[in-house]
């Protein structure tokens, strides 16, 4: 996530040092040099990713995410931990990117973006990446950011990140947090009330824990429920964690991280809290980096393994057959086209069946709904006083409307929310069993750089795609009265006729049931759009990086066999030492 250079305006504690010292193991050398091997092969993306974790293993830094669903506080929580209001916070989701928060002198930040060196910038100005209203779905294509902060929590290696959101309204965020579970050392499970875990955070944390044993349970926001809510919550979330981990939860802690920012209220747990993440740091920061480093080691050399045996193939088989294999894997590609376009038939169909199931559930609601809707609001007139006043008269029956509207169309959301949350993952399921399918019908066919295919397009799991339902509450969509409407309701009150103020209003009630029903549809095309789109890339992006590979490997085969045979093999022996070295440290 973070290829960091060193900055000596942040230089390493005394703490750290001293924690740096006992690091006694090989695995930085290890790391760079399959850096340098797969910068060799030109694997740019093998190369880099090994380099960055080489460079943060040469500090000790080790990485405890805060994941979960949006909403849950997250960044309030770290805020809190660290003593200081530096990450964003708001009511609707927020974070775009993972935001690691560093060990420094001073307070500080940098990010860089695609293909570029870091920058700082002013702290003030971190919102403007990492936020999604000012980076909506990381638009700005920032690739890392770092906040520096001078906390004793940070000092032996320790690195918070803030990660977007589980099933927030932007496709973007949840793929950003899915991203980066490779780099997690350590996490941060924040939990709530309501509900106290969803389908994909339970998902998420059983992905984590598989490479992933220190966990941190925390019910955030615990000033916004009684003790019987509290503990229902708390009942609930052991209970289906301990069955999905397949073992015992230890305690989860219960905390109001806005409560001590501002340093008010109760301090619940928040004292166990700490002194959990001092004994993390103190006690299993070296372990979490020995881990991070064979992590990244055995990654890096899968993943190079396979670039080796490409360029050995392209060697030894004579160039005409070469040229052939890349002439059969463009046209695999050409041929990926049509078969992706067939995966685009079968998810349209996905799309339209489950907005249909929507579209209807939506006319039954409201065929009986409106009808009850327009009798309670009649009842209500008669009890409005008939004033001379045309204006007021129509802002009371608009206000009564909206009053009826929302008693009963939040119901019926809210209900709404649950079904198309659990249709919405049956369908992102669909996605990827499609998605799979059709990679491994690829990979069948003899093409270089598709005989394996990545772990996580064929894992249990399937691609990350974000399936958390969710809606924007009822929101009032009456505007103002035109001055032309003003004048004529003067009017209207003047002569004591408001049978058409009455229509009106019936009309706006109308109005608010059809404009908010209509959510839920266009709320779950936009996620199985979104979905989809995601899909398709990570194909693409598969497809491109086999066809680049094959590429590599025959521009070197050619370089070789134009030297004749002592080229032929020194480049075998070349890549002779280079395999023996991967399997060593495998």
């Amino acid at each position: 996530m973070s290829n960091f250079q060193p900055n000596p305006d942040n230089a390493v504690s005394e703490q750290q040092q001293s924690f740096l010292r006992e690091l006694s193991f090989s695995g930085e050398a290890e790391l760079n040099r399959l850096a340098e091997l797969a910068a060799e092969f030109g694997a740019e993306h093998i190369s880099s990713t090994a380099r960055s974790i080489a460079e943060r293993i040469s500090e000790g830094r080790f990485y405890v995410a805060c994941i979960g669903q949006f909403k849950r506080g997250k960044s309030t929580l770290l805020n809190a931990l660290i003593g200081h209001s530096v990450l964003p916070t708001a009511v609707v989701p927020v974070t775009a990117v993972p935001t690691i928060l560093r060990h420094g002198d001073h307070l500080s930040a940098r990010i860089r973006l695609q293909n570029a060196a870091w920058a700082d910038v002013p702290l003030s100005n971190v919102e403007d990446y990492v936020s999604e209203a000012k980076n909506p779905e990381n638009a700005k294509g920032v690739a890392g950011v770092e906040v520096f902060v001078p906390s004793p929590l940070l000092e032996t290696g320790m690195c918070l990140v803030d990660t977007p959101g589980l099933g927030s309204v932007f496709a973007g965020n949840t793929a950003a947090t899915q991203s980066f579970i490779p780099h997690i050392d350590a996490a941060i499970v924040v939990i709530g009330t309501d509900p106290p875990l969803s389908a994909d955070e339970l998902q998420l944390v059983e992905t984590v824990s598989q490479e992933v044993h220190d966990l941190v349970f925390v019910l955030n926001k615990a000033d916004r429920a009684n003790a019987d809510e509290r503990s229902a919550a708390l009942d609930f979330a052991r209970s289906v964690l301990e069955a999905r981990l397949k073992c015992a939860v230890p305690a989860i802690f219960e905390v109001s991280a806005l409560e001590r920012l501002e340093q008010r209220g109760p301090e619940r747990d928040w004292g166990k809290l700490l002194h959990a993440f001092e004994d993390l740091a103190q006690h299993s920061g070296r372990s979490l980096v020995r881990i991070a480093t064979e992590r990244g080691i055995r990654r890096a050399a899968h993943q190079l393994l396979a670039v080796i045996k490409e360029e050995r193939d392209a060697l030894e088989r004579p160039l005409a057959e070469s040229e052939q294999r890349i002439a059969l894997l463009r046209k695999t590609l050409g041929e990926s086209e049509v078969r992706m376009r067939d995966l685009g038939v079968l998810l349209t169909a996905e799309q339209q069946r489950l907005s249909g199931i929507f579209g209807d559930r939506r006319k039954v609601f409201l065929k009986h709904a409106q009808i009850k809707a327009q009798s309670e609001l009649t009842q209500r007139l008669s009890s409005v006083p008939h004033r001379r006043n045309g204006p007021a008269y129509r802002r009371t029956l608009n206000h009564i409307a909206q009053e009826i509207a929302r008693a009963q169309l939040t119901p019926w959301l809210e209900s709404e929310a649950a079904f198309a949350g659990e249709e919405f993952r049956k369908t992102a399921q669909r996605f990827v069993e499609l998605a799979n399918e059709f990679l491994h019908r690829l990979s069948e066919t003899d093409v270089p750089g598709l005989e394996e295919l990545p772990e996580d397009l064929v894992s249990d799991q399937g691609l990350t795609v974000r399936s958390q339902f969710h809606f924007h509450v009822i929101e009032r969509v009456a505007a103002p009265a035109s001055p032309l409407l003003f004048i004529a309701d003067l009017l209207l009150g003047v002569v004591g006729f408001r049978g058409m103020i009455a229509r009106d209003a019936r009309e706006f009630l109308d109005q608010l049931f059809e404009v908010n029903s209509s959510r839920v549809q266009s709320d779950v095309d936009e996620r199985v759009r979104e979905s989809r789109k995601k899909l398709e890339a990570v194909i693409k992006a598969v497809l491109r990086e086999a066809s680049a590979t094959a590429d590599r490997a025959l521009a070197r085969a050619r370089a070789a066999q134009s030297a004749g045979a002592p080229g032929v093999q020194a480049a075998l022996a070349r890549l002779d030492s280079a395999h023996r070295f991967v399997q060593s440290v495998r």
